[in-house]
């Protein structure tokens, strides 16, 4: 009696139910590399290889607890390049009476596994992933006929289910449950964030960077710079890294953004979460400790614990209740193509630039990069939602649909109609230009509302409210901006109006409508800051088909 027990390559995990009950005499443990999980977007070349390279040091620490690992690598021979063809494969080699594996994070995998069945002629077994804080069903139970499914009641829920950050049942520590007020602080001159831990690749990861680089040679990114944790024992040193030198500031300044500073005060254990190399709750409790040690101030640590108790479980919940519809939901009615820009970073944008490229080389930018930036843009710009989570999805060495769905259609696009937020994440250049140093060495103007050199997301910003004005009008939480509207000149609407079409037109054509003559200011440093143009091209290359 053999088990074949699968383990995907975000499951990285000495604690997965699918290894629950692990018989090392008969037990077959199934890893595979397959191409369709490479290419079914065109994952960036770091998200690529942190995988593969978690995967086989996963293997090699199974193999020395004594566990047979039948392990498929991408460029064997016989590789059927699918994860229902290495199933069925390795079952029929090794004579499995059965099959266990673990709930997967994404749709399309759960209808694959769902069909092994038919595939092998074996029972499957699919297991709940107890590596999360909160199941499907008591998710299902929380969201139960509610017509709003606001995350920080959830949160409040978790918090007193976990006991983290409580003094009694209903008591939240410090008297109040969220902080987020006062993590708002833009990052003051002459601060400079301690550098993460970074880690070299080994032979291992060495030789998984060689074989992404021959296999996927025009995935966006670049490899150069890949110092993700693959192992457990290398994520737990990062996470303490954060605890010990950046998680006392991490609360004031996790809204921040400034040139040159691509991680700030931020954990960077997002990856390893969502790979199964560390484990949420032990995140969480390291967090906690520094509270109640004095380590860290409340602020800090809440924020951080909201992220991962609140967020992260909250938009898991959400996505497997509302999937497969969620996916298609486009409530703005957004259309538009996404632009060069975004696999470029040729703008004059500096936010944009900034963001983008280090997204390029990295495979990282945090949070409010990511929602007030590039997400902020896309929704002002109208941009197509399945384009823009499909970009998303490429990009980021964290990004797995269960989280970035929710988050990119619900919390950055407003994509489905007020199911996550209750108001959409819009705001002008004046949001960046509070929060960062972007707009000092930028090419145009932030207080420009219009007219030549006007900041985009200024005239973008009017426009999309002027384009959803009706939409929004029963809205509370809209009504400020909506009233400011109503109290502006028609004349300048209209020309704010027509300035953003013109722009986002242009932009499609990949001919960013560029101010004629860049502004220079004086950076945090005292130094002149312009930010590098890209030089005029004969023809702009095709931007790379999201999906295969």
């Amino acid at each position: 009696m053999t088990t074949l027990r699968v383990v995907l390559g975000d499951q990285c995990s000495e604690g997965l139910s699918a290894l629950d009950g692990l018989d090392a005499a008969r037990d077959v443990v199934l890893m595979a590399e397959v191409r369709a999980e490479c290419t079914y977007v065109r994952h960036h070349k770091q998200k690529i290889a942190l995988v593969l390279s978690a995967m086989r040091h996963f293997a090699a620490a199974l193999r020395g607890r004594g566990i047979t690992v039948a392990y498929t690598c991408l460029d064997d021979a016989d590789n059927t390049h699918s994860l229902a063809g290495e199933v069925a494969r390795a079952a029929k080699a090794h004579g499995a009476t059965r099959i266990i594996c673990t709930h997967p994070g994404e749709f399309r995998v759960l209808r694959d596994m769902q069909s092994w069945r038919d595939a092998t002629g074996l029972p499957v077994e699919i297991r709940e992933d107890s590596r999360f804080l909160c199941s499907l069903d008591r998710f299902r139970a929380w969201a139960g006929d509610k017509k709003q499914l606001r995350m920080e009641y959830f949160y409040r829920e978790m918090r007193r289910a976990t006991g983290l950050l409580m003094t009694a049942p209903d008591e939240p520590a410090g008297g109040q449950w969220n902080y987020d007020a006062e993590n708002r602080a833009a990052l003051p001159a002459g601060l400079t964030p301690p550098r993460p831990r970074r880690f070299a690749p080994d032979a291992v990861t060495q030789a998984v960077i060689a074989l992404v680089e021959r296999e996927f040679p025009d995935h966006f990114g670049t490899t150069d710079q890949f110092h993700w944790p693959v192992t457990a024992e290398q994520a737990e040193q990062a996470l303490a890294d954060f605890v010990t030198h950046r998680l006392p500031r991490y609360g004031d300044y996790q809204d921040a953004m400034a040139q040159g500073e691509a991680t700030l005060f931020h954990a960077l254990v997002g990856a390893a979460l969502n790979c199964g190399l560390l484990d949420p709750m032990a995140a969480c409790r390291a967090a906690e400790a520094a509270y109640r040690s004095g380590h860290a101030p409340l602020n800090a640590v809440e924020g951080f614990i909201r992220q991962i108790l609140g967020w992260r479980e909250y938009v898991r919940g959400l996505y497997w209740l509302k999937m497969p519809a969620y996916r298609e939901t486009n409530a703005l009615e957004a259309h538009r193509k996404l632009p060069w820009l975004y696999w470029s970073g040729e703008t004059g944008m500096a936010c944009m630039a900034a963001a983008i490229r280090q997204t390029r080389d990295l495979a990282y930018a945090h949070h409010i990069q990511r929602l007030m930036v590039t997400g902020n843009f896309a929704l002002l710009a109208g941009l197509a939602p399945a384009e823009v989570n499909d970009w998303y999805m490429v990009v980021y060495a964290d990004a797995y649909e269960w989280v970035e769905l929710p988050n990119v259609q619900g919390m950055a696009l407003h994509a489905d109609g007020g199911v996550m937020a209750s108001k959409p994440y819009a705001a002008s250049g004046a949001y960046i230009n509070r929060m960062s140093d972007y707009c000092r060495g930028c090419a145009y103007d932030v207080k420009r509302p219009t007219g030549e050199g006007a900041c985009p997301f200024n005239y973008l910003y009017w426009d999309f409210m002027a384009r959803h004005a009706t939409r929004f009008a029963k809205n509370m939480r809209m009504a400020m901006p909506l009233r400011t509207l109503a109290k502006m000149d028609p004349n300048k609407v209209a020309t704010m109006r027509a300035q953003a079409t013109a722009f986002l037109d242009a932009l499609e054509a990949g001919a960013e409508p560029l101010p004629m003559a860049r502004r220079t200011s004086a950076s945090r440093a005292g130094r002149d800051s312009v930010l590098p143009l890209p030089e005029p091209t004969q023809a702009r290359r095709r931007t790379p088909p999201a999906r295969r």
